[in-house]
Formats: structure tokens, C-alpha cells, sequence
């Protein structure tokens, strides 16, 4: 029901966009997150964004430098990601849930696409 897509390798300072696709019922009521989870770690909050409201928040990581953005028509949110650093190295997840609180804690969320990795060399 959510499909994400645009990891891949870059080099430290570069860009990517992801992708997080919704099928199969609507989310357009939810909150949609991205987190990531590095070897080792916990899976950790990136950014979330409303699907009505439009409100946008970010992990203090990221702030200034990843954008999460939607496009309702095509339900699919995105997260551009600018001036990539290697600690950016992981695993990217996005999710959904129609009634979170917390936009910023993993288990809150009901939906979870598969990840897509994305490598920052140094």
C-alpha cells in the first residue's frame, strides 16, 4: 500500500529525491512520515507532513537540508534530500496512519512501505 522508491549511492554534498507511493485505499486523511534506520540503530524520525493541512516537521538532523513535500492528486509524498552527509547512510522508510499523535514515533504508525537505501560515500 505504500511503495517507496529513489535510493541509491551518492557521493557526500549531493541530492536525492524519494518517492513514497500510496495504493490500494487513501491516505489522504494521515500523516505520512519518513524515518530511517542505520546498521545498528534504532529506526529514527526524519520528517512528517499532513496530507490536508500541509504542516511539515523535521528531525533537527535534517532541518535546512530535507524538504518533505505531497502531491494529493498522485498520493505520493516526497523527500528531497540536499547536501547529503555519509551519517545520512541508511535504510529510508515512509509511513502512514490516519489518527497520529506523534508524528515522530515509529510505532504510532499504522502503514509502513518497504525501504529503500541510500549510501552517502564520504
Amino acid at each position: 500500500q505504500l511503495q517507496a522508491s529513489g535510493g541509491g549511492l551518492v557521493q557526500a554534498g549531493g541530492s536525492l529525491r524519494l518517492s513514497c507511493a500510496a495504493s490500494g485505499r487513501t491516505f489522504t486523511n494521515s500523516v505520512m512520515g519518513w524515518f530511517r534506520q542505520a546498521p545498528g540503530k534504532e529506526r529514527e524520525f526524519v520528517a512528517a507532513i499532513t496530507w490536508r493541512g500541509g504542516s511539515t516537521y523535521y528531525a533537527e538532523s535534517v532541518k535546512g537540508r530535507f524538504t518533505i513535500s505531497r502531491d494529493n492528486a498522485k498520493e505520493t509524498v516526497y523527500l528531497q534530500m540536499n547536501s547529503l552527509k555519509p551519517e545520512d547512510t541508511a535504510v529510508y522508510y515512509c509511513a502512514a496512519d490516519p489518527q497520529i499523535q506523534r508524528y515522530y514515533v515509529p510505532d504510532d504508525y499504522d502503514y509502513w512501505g518497504q525501504g529503500t537505501q541510500v549510501t552517502v560515500s564520504s
